[in-house]
């Protein structure tokens, strides 16, 4: 334990500071986790949850809690997969198709590729 003055309040202050910036890291966390669980359940109201989880990576990068750039990578994954779980169709649909493409298919004919031989090199 510090006897120094300063120190003893350098050590309050981090205290302080430490539980601060764990509430904005917790909740940034807890609302990704459930951004991604919307998404593993098909959801209604997916795109809610993901818009509440970039405001709450937002507000933990503005207060200084986590790295503005790993907040916007955070925020790129969420969107990038809030916009292929919004162009794809619904589960049943694509239950339907599997059932009907479920006749073999011919395999195609494999194709091979001629390798190329490096040019030999002449000494003069």
């Amino acid at each position: 334990m510090a006897n120094i003055k300063s120190q003893i309040k350098r050590n309050r202050q981090n205290e302080k500071r430490r539980v601060h910036n764990r509430n904005f890291r917790g909740a940034a966390r807890t609302a990704v986790n459930t951004a991604r669980a919307a998404f593993e359940m098909n959801e209604p109201e997916t795109k809610d949850v993901v818009l509440k989880a970039i405001s709450a990576l937002d507000k933990a990068a503005e207060k200084g809690v986590i790295h503005k750039n790993n907040a916007s990578r955070r925020k790129g994954r969420l969107m990038k997969r809030l916009a292929a779980f919004i162009a794809a169709p619904p589960v049943e649909e694509v239950a339907a198709k599997k059932k009907k493409a479920a006749v073999p298919k011919k395999a195609a004919a494999k194709k091979t590729v001629a390798k190329k031989t490096p040019a030999k090199k002449i000494d003069a």
